[in-house]
This record gives C-alpha cells, sequence and structure tokens, in this order.
C-alpha cells in the first residue's frame, strides 16, 4: 500500500488540475455541452494527464541527488527511495508510450503538440532548467501549449486577448514559484535561482499579474455584444431593457480575476514555500476555490447557457 501511494504521489496526481485548461477552447466557444466536443476534449485531457505525468517521473529521476537537498522535495518517492530508480524509469516509459499513441488515435496534429510538449520538459528537465529567465519561460509555456493542445484538438479558439491573459498568468505563476524556491533554499538547490534576486522576481511578479488584468479585461470589452437567448432577451426587454445591446456579462467576471490575483499574491508573500506548489495553493485556499468557483461557473452561464 505504502508503495502504491508512492507512486501515486510520483505521477503528481494533484498536478492534473493543470490540464483542465484543454477545455477553454470548447468553454470560451460555446460548445461545453456539445457531446462530441467534450468527449473529445476529455480524451485530450487524459492524453496530457499521462504525458504530464510522465515528465514529472523523469523530472524526478533526473533531479533526484538535488532533491535530497531540498528542505521538501527530499520527501519525493524517488529522492526518499520509495520508488527505485529502474521502477520510475520502467513508469515513465508506459506514461510516454500510452499518451503518445493515444494521442496519435486523436489526430496527427494533437500528436504534434502533445509531441512538443513532451520535448519542452525533457528539454527544461535536462537544460533549461539551469538558466535563469529560459526557466520561467519553459514553465510558463507547459501551462499555455495546454491551452493550444485544447485548440488544435477541437479545431476551436479562444480570443487573442483571452489568450494574452493565459500567457501572462502562467509567466506570473512560473516567476513565484521562483521566488519561493530562492526564498525557501537561498539558492542552493538550482544554479539558476544563483542569478535571481527577490527583487527580480517582485518585479516579474508585478509586470505579470498587471499584464494579465489588462489582457483579461480587453478581453471581456473587446467582443460583440452577447446574443442572449429568447428567454433571457424577452426577461430583459421586461426588466432591464437598457442592459439589452451591451457588453456586461463576461465584465462582471473581471472582479474575481483581480480578486484571484491579490490572494495567490498574498498568499506567496505569506509563505516562504508557499508557491513551490500552485497546484496546492489553489485547491487548499478557501478564498481561492470560492474565487474559482464563482469564476469559472460564471463563465460557464455567460458563454454556454445565457448566450445563442
Amino acid at each position: 500500500m505504502k508503495k502504491v501511494t508512492a507512486i501515486i504521489h510520483l505521477v503528481r496526481v494533484n498536478q492534473w488540475i493543470k490540464n483542465f485548461s484543454l477545455f477553454a477552447a470548447i468553454i470560451f466557444s460555446g460548445e461545453l455541452f456539445t457531446p462530441n466536443r467534450f468527449i473529445e476534449t476529455t480524451a485530450g485531457f487524459l492524453v496530457f494527464c499521462a504525458l504530464s505525468s510522465a515528465s514529472y517521473v523523469f523530472n524526478d529521476l533526473v533531479d533526484a541527488h538535488l532533491d535530497r537537498r531540498h528542505p521538501l522535495k527530499k520527501k519525493r518517492p524517488l529522492a526518499s527511495g520509495i520508488v527505485s530508480k529502474s521502477e520510475g524509469l520502467v513508469l515513465c516509459a508506459l506514461l510516454l508510450v500510452l499518451g503518445l499513441l493515444s494521442a496519435y488515435l486523436l489526430s496527427f496534429s494533437f500528436f504534434v503538440i502533445s509531441l512538443v510538449f513532451v520535448i519542452i520538459h525533457i528539454s527544461y528537465t535536462l537544460w533549461l532548467k539551469q538558466h535563469a529567465l529560459f526557466d520561467i519561460l519553459l514553465i510558463a509555456s507547459s501551462f499555455m501549449i495546454r491551452v493550444f493542445a485544447g485548440e488544435v484538438l477541437t479545431g476551436l479558439h479562444i480570443p487573442i486577448w483571452l489568450t494574452f491573459s493565459v500567457i501572462f498568468l502562467s509567466l506570473f505563476i512560473a516567476s513565484c514559484k521562483r521566488r519561493s524556491e530562492l526564498r525557501s533554499t537561498g539558492g542552493k538547490t538550482r544554479p539558476a535561482l544563483e542569478h535571481y534576486r527577490i527583487q527580480l522576481l517582485d518585479f516579474y511578479n508585478s509586470t505579470f499579474a498587471t499584464g494579465t488584468i489588462i489582457a483579461y479585461a480587453m478581453f471581456t470589452f473587446i467582443p460583440e455584444p452577447e446574443r442572449f437567448t429568447p428567454f433571457l432577451n424577452e426577461f430583459l426587454e421586461l426588466t432591464f431593457p437598457a442592459l439589452i445591446g451591451r457588453k456586461w456579462l463576461m465584465v462582471t467576471t473581471l472582479p474575481l480575476i483581480i480578486v484571484g490575483i491579490m490572494r495567490y499574491a498574498q498568499l506567496i508573500y505569506e509563505g516562504a514555500t508557499a508557491g513551490e506548489a500552485p497546484e496546492r495553493i489553489v485547491t487548499s485556499d478557501k478564498t481561492l476555490i470560492i474565487t474559482l468557483a464563482l469564476w469559472g461557473t460564471m463563465v460557464i452561464l455567460f458563454t454556454n447557457v445565457l448566450v445563442e
């Protein structure tokens, strides 16, 4: 039982939450409740769960000697010796083959972007994470490529300003991750950290957080006015006729984005190691959970239920 628990921890099941980014294309295109689109995207989600887990296992195999010096990472299955190196290699290979084969069966273009995802992670693990700036860019790219994979798989596209907000948010999360690592270890566990200073990472965080909010604000204002369902349109004509023909639905989600970024930043700056595991913050902090739940519910309603 201990071995099974260790393997579950090794493949980072808790980080599969990142792969829900693949659903962005069908959500913002109003196709979430279209059965074939949903099934197709769910299949892509499972593919990226396998591939991301393979990349995490590979990373732990390469970094086991460094993780043993880290206050938190030394407890990882490979670093602690609970899972052997040979077992890790077999698991990594199985997940990689399963993921890429499944991606190819879905579509060749999806296979290509899945392969790019794998190559990015391998490059990050073997080389690029040792170089300042490139490490942050590579971490951010792993977030962004998930969104683009959903577009490639379905043939649907998200608005350009929403794409920009995803890019800035990915960079914000990545720079917060590096800040937390630098603060908790002083740069002893990763060569790239020696080239960062807290003040520089604070500047990155401020820049990327601002970029996220501005880009998302532009996304909510740029689209054409919403075309409501007949029932809602009749209701508004009777009650709030001034709202018809105005861009107001998605604008109401902007405050939640601001609150979410403010709360995330607060947790990063209050806790020494908080930012090293973004998924842990998102799934454990009540304020963030409520904020994300409200935002997600409103977005789905405004893009897939209340409009045509």
